[in-house]
Parts: C-alpha cells; sequence; structure tokens
C-alpha cells in the first residue's frame, strides 16, 4: 500500500509539472526568467521531490521571487500558484486579497468605539499555508519579519502573532506580484552594524556616567 501511494503521489508530481511548464512555455515572458537554486530552503517532505518550485514560481509570476520571503517555502509557493495563481491581479487592493483569505479583521465600530475585531471563520489552502509560513517566521530571529511577530506575541500571544503575519505576508505577495515591488529583507550585515551602533551608545553612556579613562580599561590607543 505504501508504494501504491508513492507510485499515486509521483504520477501527481509529473501531472503539477506537466501543467505549470504548459504554462510557462506558452508565455514568452515567463519562459525567459532563470533563477538560481536557494540551497538554504528546506524541501519539505510533502513537497514534489522532482520540481524546481524555486524556478516555476519565478517563472510562472513572471519575474517574482516569492522565496525570497523568510519562512515563504516551497509548499507556499505552489500553494500560492494552484488556490489563486495569476488570478490575485483580480484584486485591485492588498486588503482585498488579505479579506478574501479571511485574515483580515473584521471590525465593527459603534459610536467610534471599537466592538470587535476579530477574523471571521473560515479557511482555504492558502490560508493554512500562509499561517504556516508565519509559524516558521516565529522561529527566526534578526529580521523585520520575526520581529514584528514576536512584537505581536508579546502582546497578543501566538496565535495572534500568526495571524498577523499570515496576513502581512500575504500584503506583501501581493505587492511583489500585481505592483512588482520586489522584497527587501534586513541585510545580516546591516542587521550587525545597528546592533554594533546601539551597543556603542550604550558604552558611550556608562563611560560618560562612570568618567571612565582609556587607563581605567587597560586600552591602548
Amino acid at each position: 500500500m505504501y508504494v501504491n501511494f508513492q507510485e499515486k503521489m509521483k504520477e501527481c508530481d509529473m501531472e503539477i509539472e506537466k501543467l505549470l511548464n504548459e504554462q510557462i512555455n506558452n508565455d514568452d515572458e515567463k519562459r525567459q526568467h532563470f533563477i538560481d537554486k536557494k540551497v538554504y530552503k528546506k524541501i519539505n517532505k510533502n513537497t514534489p521531490k522532482n520540481l524546481d518550485i524555486n524556478l516555476l514560481s519565478y517563472q510562472y509570476f513572471g519575474g517574482v521571487d516569492l522565496l525570497a520571503i523568510e519562512g515563504v517555502s516551497h509548499a507556499t509557493a505552489l500553494a500560492l500558484m494552484s488556490e489563486v495563481g495569476n488570478g490575485i491581479h483580480k484584486f485591485e487592493t492588498a486588503k482585498q486579497f488579505a479579506s478574501w483569505l479571511r485574515l483580515a479583521p473584521n471590525n465593527k465600530i459603534s459610536g467610534g468605539k471599537m466592538l470587535s475585531s476579530r477574523i471571521p471563520k473560515g479557511s482555504n489552502r492558502l490560508k493554512i499555508a500562509l499561517r504556516s509560513a508565519a509559524n516558521a517566521i516565529g522561529n527566526l530571529t534578526g529580521t523585520s519579519l520575526s520581529n514584528f511577530f514576536k512584537r505581536i506575541a508579546f502582546r497578543k500571544g501566538r496565535t495572534a502573532a500568526i495571524s498577523a503575519t499570515a496576513r502581512k505576508l500575504a500584503v506583501i505577495i501581493w505587492n511583489m506580484i500585481v505592483k512588482g515591488v520586489p522584497y527587501k529583507s534586513d541585510n545580516a550585515y546591516e542587521f550587525l552594524d545597528q546592533k554594533r551602533k546601539r551597543k556603542v551608545q550604550e558604552m558611550k553612556k556608562l563611560i560618560h556616567k562612570f568618567d571612565i579613562k582609556i587607563s581605567d580599561l587597560g586600552l591602548q590607543v
């Protein structure tokens, strides 16, 4: 039975590849795009093994590098292509896209007072994939998205942080595909430089507070 299921999955993967290649090869603009593999991106056990989802999604969306977003996996890109594809252009705003995914809060206001801001119930494969990506982001450190996740988690808990980050991912993806806005992640060196500057400021305050001299530190100029 196990072997039989493996064969069925392989057949399914081949059909996915066939459908994607048909759409890409019939479009000269899509076919011209190329991107190197991202070896640092882990391939989930449920992700098609013989498919370069990184390249296929890059070509499918006309040169949009979705896997440049931390936390977004091959499975996330595949879910996006299968659930909405280029139909994402039908959403006039990122807010409409997030609302369709049921990731935007349904704010109820009366007399200028917020009565409720719950996220509507309901789900689909893409929403699940984005929440899974958001959960992975919550385990990262030193990026703008992981910092955003941790701020929400500190105030409202991890569940709320997953929903908020999933919505943020939906907005980022819509802007990348529809508006052509490339994703700019925090550069590791820039992050370390910011951390260094903050530590230097802290040290300056301590030196001034306690009137510390270079000789006190035993340092040579």
